[in-house]
C-alpha cells in the first residue's frame, strides 16, 4: 500500500488508463496547461501531448458535445468539468444524447465516457457552486453514477468507470482532493454498483456516500463510547443502487439511518427508504430516519452554510431516535 492524496488517486487513474489505450483521453477547461483547476491531471500533458490532454474555452455544452460524438465514433473520452454545477450548461448533452444514444439507435452505437469533476458545497462558494447533483443524474436510465469518498475507491472506481461502455457520471469533491489514503500498488480495479461496509456494527445501519460521510465517522466515535453499535455502508455508486448490501444489513440491525449531502425533496435517500420499507418492513424496529441538508440554496455565511450542512451530531440524535434513547 501507498498513501496518496485523492488527486492523485484521480490522475493515476485516468494516466494509467491512458496509457493502455490510446483511444482515451482528457478534455477540459484548464486540465493541460494549468495541471487542472484542483491539480488532478498534474504531469499529464507532458506525458500524453495536447492531443490527449486537451484544455477547452469555457463552453460546457460544446466540449460535452464534442465528447459525446467523439463516444460514438470509437474513442473514450473523460470529460472534467470544473465544478457540476457548470455541467447545467451541458446537460443537453448529456441527459439526451450521451445517456439515450444507445437505446435511440437500436444499439449501433455505444457511449463510452466519463463526465467526472466536484459536486455539492465546498465552502463558502454561494448557492450556484455548491449543489449536489447525484439525484438528478441518477434519475436518468442509461447514466451510472459514481461518488466515492476516499482516493482508494476513487481510484478503483474510476478505472472501472473508463473501461466502461455507458456513460458514467463520476462526481468528487472540492474539500476531498487534499484527503490521503492507502492505495494498493499496481493494477487494481472497484466494479460500479457494489456497496462497501466501512465499519461493521450491531445495532443501527447508517447508509452514506460521498465526503458527507465523514460525519457518520465522527458519529460512530461518538456512539460507540455509548455502546452502540453502528454500521456503516458507503454506496460508492448510486445507480446502479446496491439493495441487496442496504437489505443484509438491515436485516442484521433492524434500523436504519441514510445521511446526505442533498435536499430533502426526491433524493436518494428517499428511494432507498422507499426500498427498504417495501421490502424489509417486517425487519423494522424503527421508521427509518433520512439526513439532509436545509431545504433552502446553500447560504454564503459560515454561521448560516455550518447550520445547513449535516454533520455527526444529526447522526448521533437520528441513531438515538432509531434506538429509542
Amino acid at each position: 500500500m501507498k498513501t496518496i492524496q485523492f488527486r492523485e488517486a484521480i490522475c493515476e487513474a485516468m494516466s494509467e488508463e491512458m496509457r493502455r489505450d490510446e483511444s482515451i483521453y482528457l478534455m477540459g477547461e484548464e486540465v493541460a496547461e494549468y495541471n487542472g483547476a484542483y491539480k488532478a491531471s498534474k504531469g499529464m500533458l507532458d506525458e500524453f501531448g495536447s492531443d490527449r490532454v486537451i484544455d477547452t474555452p469555457i463552453s460546457e455544452l460544446g466540449f460535452a458535445g464534442i465528447g459525446v460524438g467523439s463516444a460514438m465514433n470509437g474513442n473514450r473520452p473523460i470529460i472534467e468539468f470544473m465544478t457540476f454545477n457548470f455541467s447545467l450548461v451541458g446537460i443537453d448533452q448529456i441527459i439526451n444524447n450521451a445517456a439515450k444514444m444507445r437505446q435511440m439507435s437500436g444499439g449501433q452505437f455505444n457511449i463510452p465516457i466519463v463526465f467526472r469533476g466536484p459536486t455539492a458545497s465546498a465552502g463558502q462558494l454561494g448557492a450556484t457552486h455548491s449543489q449536489a447533483f447525484e439525484n438528478w443524474f441518477a434519475n436518468t436510465p442509461g447514466l451510472k453514477v459514481v461518488i466515492p469518498s476516499n482516493p482508494k475507491d476513487a481510484k478503483g472506481l474510476l478505472k472501472s468507470a473508463i473501461r466502461d461502455n455507458d456513460p458514467v457520471i463520476f462526481m468528487e469533491s472540492e474539500q476531498m482532493y487534499g484527503d490521503k489514503g492507502e492505495v494498493p500498488e499496481g493494477e487494481f480495479t472497484i466494479p460500479l454498483g457494489v456497496a462497501e461496509i466501512k465499519r461493521e456494527g450491531s445495532d443501527v445501519t447508517v447508509v452514506s456516500f460521498g465526503k458527507i460521510i465523514k460525519e457518520a465517522y465522527k458519529a460512530a466515535d461518538a456512539l460507540a463510547k455509548e455502546n452502540i453499535s453502528c454500521e456503516i455502508i458507503d454506496l460508492r455508486t448510486v445507480r446502479p443502487l446496491d439493495l441487496d448490501a442496504i437489505f443484509t444489513s438491515v436485516k442484521k440491525t433492524n434500523r436504519l439511518v441514510i445521511l446526505e449531502e442533498a435536499w430533502p425533496l426526491a433524493n436518494i435517500a428517499s428511494e432507498i427508504t422507499y426500498q427498504v420499507q417495501s421490502n424489509m418492513f417486517d425487519y423494522l424496529d424503527a421508521p427509518i430516519i433520512k439526513i439532509n441538508t436545509a431545504d433552502t440554496p446553500t447560504p454564503y455565511s459560515p454561521v448560516l452554510l455550518e447550520q445547513w450542512l449535516p454533520n455527526s451530531e444529526d447522526v448521533v440524535k437520528a441513531v438515538k431516535k432509531v434506538m429509542y434513547k
